[in-house]
């Protein structure tokens, strides 16, 4: 029997049910319209500078309203650097890509080049494209979004694409405010780091010693006292002169040959690695005030999942954790998910015996101790291998006996993958979908059909079936996982916003100087900055937004999602 489905209820909707449109007319001017029940235009109100900040204070207080905007990221950090936090939005841009291509209705959003978002020519991210105020008449285009998106989200009587576009506009919003508020970052640390693992940094620029010394010993090893270790090409001739035939110089495949100069080439990759992420030219950009301020991108990755357009913040090494240090009087309220995909997995598929797994555990011990398999190492490797489609290593010779032990999880990914071979869209538990195959997909498919084809072309047409499948099959479980996600930050933010106000101030922190707030977001992961009297209150909202965040997806089935959470004053693990 299906769990019940999803409903939108309070912090997702505006108790007083107001509808507020704001538009950024262009010369610093913000139009605001207020919307009724009917969704009739009101008269327009043209704000201009402080005014603008003004108005938009007084009506969050006294009506909290949703406001109706085309991007958190055009309109929010002038609220932020005033201080001025929104409740509640409905962000256009993030909603119309889930809205144009989900299949939860019957007919979605039509495709629009206005509202694709596009990288301008200087490099810059999706969603920092410049507005077009030339229209002639803005409003009226987000309003006749804003109307389209309500027509679809409306025709979906179960309640999930509401559910998901208010998660994903609080996402929006989130991310605006993570960069306004910053993750605590000590900045002596951070080199003190730098230097134990590179060594001095040269004043004149150039190689760390101890990167050098291990660059010395490469050349040595490689018979070329001047190769550029950094170009491929050049390092991969050398390493076959040498008999060590690889065919790249990833860590996995060069870690399986037995030869001195190995040892010395991935400490010295690693090095690279860390000089290049996160060296001193990175902290110079990226960390002021004692802050680091990366830009998030919600929606970043197809599956919904974020990305980051600058800063890294979504590859950030564990050597650097103990960089991301409270200020004095705070303390980092730090939590993450174990195995969140597979617990995803099995809630979305109603498997119970995989539920089962995971209760209360490490889920991957709880399939050693189901029997399909002898240890955590082979348990990891299959799980993995389900949701990603490996057929060949010990992933896919492992799979096949999660087929016995969980058929409903394994016969949902496989169904997924099915579909993807065959040109099909799938969808996520809110109601994401896919997007379709492109053109060239569908020739070369369409080609592998005719009688006379050339074998050639039927392989490649069943290799790029076969990659599609492996897309949709994990699609809706990293999907899924994303909107468990996006709930949680949801009401761990609904949650903070209750808490007092603090009695020691973090300057660095901006709006959130004397709050509670979220510091951090990674995938399965927040790192909150809370002063140190609300640490048990704020560590209490994690858990019980968690709670939720599994109820509301999939009501009362009987799914574990357990946090570790460490209340601490360093993210060091």
């Amino acid at each position: 029997m299906s769990a019940p489905s999803p409903t939108v209820t309070a912090p997702t909707v505006s108790a007083s049910g107001t509808r507020i449109l704001l538009a950024d007319t262009g010369a610093g001017e913000v139009t605001a319209v207020e919307l009724d029940a009917g969704d009739a235009e009101h008269e327009r109100t043209v704000l201009r500078g402080a005014a603008f900040i003004t108005w938009v204070r007084e009506t969050e207080t006294e009506r909290s309203p949703r406001w109706v905007i085309r991007s958190a990221r055009e309109i929010y950090p002038r609220l932020l650097a005033a201080s001025v936090l929104l409740v509640r939005t409905h962000d256009l841009l993030l909603c119309h890509a889930i809205l144009r291509d989900t299949d939860a209705v019957a007919r979605p959003l039509a495709p629009s080049s206005e509202w694709i978002p596009r990288a301008p020519e200087d490099g810059a991210p999706a969603l920092f494209e410049v507005v077009d105020h030339t229209a002639a008449d803005p409003v009226a285009d987000l309003l006749a979004q804003y109307l389209e998106q309500r027509r679809v989200i409306e025709a979906d009587r179960t309640g999930r694409l509401a559910l998901l576009c208010a998660a994903e506009s609080a996402g929006g919003l989130l991310a605006e405010e993570m960069r306004a508020g910053g993750l605590p970052w000590d900045v002596e640390t951070h080199d003190r780091i730098l230097v134990d693992a590179l060594g001095q940094r040269p004043a004149g620029g150039g190689m760390p010693a101890r990167m050098a010394q291990f660059a010395d010993t490469v050349r040595f090893h490689l018979g070329d006292p001047q190769l550029h270790l950094d170009s491929h090409t050049k390092l991969l001739r050398a390493l076959h002169r040498v008999g060590v035939n690889v065919e790249s110089t990833s860590q996995w495949e060069l870690s399986e040959i037995s030869h001195p100069v190995i040892e010395p080439l991935l400490a010295y990759k690693k090095l690279a690695r860390l000089l290049s992420a996160n060296g001193w030219a990175w902290l110079s950009e990226w960390v002021h005030d004692g802050r680091f301020r990366p830009v998030y991108i919600p929606g970043g990755v197809v599956t919904g999942r974020w990305a980051s357009a600058g800063g890294g913040a979504l590859q950030l090494p564990r050597i650097l954790r103990p960089a991301v240090r409270a200020d004095p009087g705070w303390v980092l309220v730090v939590a993450d998910v174990a195995q969140l995909e597979p617990r995803m997995l099995a809630a979305l598929a109603e498997d119970k015996a995989m539920a089962e797994a995971a209760r209360g555990r490490d889920l991957y011990e709880g399939v050693v101790a189901s029997g399909a398999v002898a240890t955590r190492e082979e348990a990891k490797y299959a799980v993995l291998g389900a949701m990603y489609g490996a057929t060949t290593g010990d992933s896919g010779r492992l799979v096949p006996r999660l087929r016995r032990v969980y058929p409903r999880a394994m016969r949902r990914v496989d169904e997924a993958a099915r579909t993807g071979e065959n040109g099909g869209v799938v969808s996520t538990k809110l109601g994401r979908s896919s997007p379709p195959p492109d053109e060239r997909w569908q020739a070369l498919q369409s080609a592998a059909s005719d009688a006379d084809v050339d074998p050639g072309e039927v392989k490649r047409a069943r290799q790029s079936a076969r990659e599609r499948g492996r897309f949709t099959r994990n699609f809706i479980v990293q999907g899924t996982a994303a909107e468990w996600s996006l709930i949680w930050l949801a009401e761990i933010r609904h949650r903070l916003r209750q808490l007092p106000d603090a009695q020691v101030e973090a300057p660095a922190s901006g709006p959130f100087a004397r709050s509670a707030h979220l510091a951090f977001f990674l995938h399965d992961e927040v790192i909150l900055h809370v002063p140190e009297e609300q640490a048990d209150a704020a560590a209490a909202a994690v858990r019980e937004a968690a709670a939720i965040a599994t109820r509301r997806l999939f009501g009362t089935f009987p799914i574990d999602v357990p946090l570790d959470l460490q209340i601490v004053q360093t993210a060091e693990k």
